[in-house]
């Protein structure tokens, strides 16, 4: 695992969309289990966007909040939540910067 290879010092950014993945049914994600385990552990931060962080094509917004949306139908019916516990931080930029 890339995280456990991580030299005194170091620092990494770790990206990940778990709105595209595409396993099939019965899979487990190893980025959804990754963010389950870490979560809460000091010096690990999870953010998670959403359809307004993202700053592309308007039609980019509307696919991303479209995937949400199909992922809450899911869970609400009893399938994996596609959103792990964690909090969200914002990352918003201020205008100028």
């Amino acid at each position: 695992m890339f995280l456990t290879r991580l030299g005194f010092g170091s620092k990494a950014v770790i990206t990940g969309d778990i709105t595209q993945i595409d396993l099939p049914d019965g899979k487990q994600s190893g980025l959804r289990e990754a963010l389950r385990v870490l979560d809460g552990v000091e010096g690990i931060a999870q953010c998670f966007l959403t359809e307004k962080d993202v700053v592309r094509h308007e039609l980019v917004q509307r696919i991303v909040k479209a995937y949400a949306e199909y992922e809450n139908k899911k869970r609400a019916k009893g399938k994996p939540a596609a959103k792990p516990a964690g909090k969200r931080l914002s990352t918003r930029r201020k205008e100028g910067k």
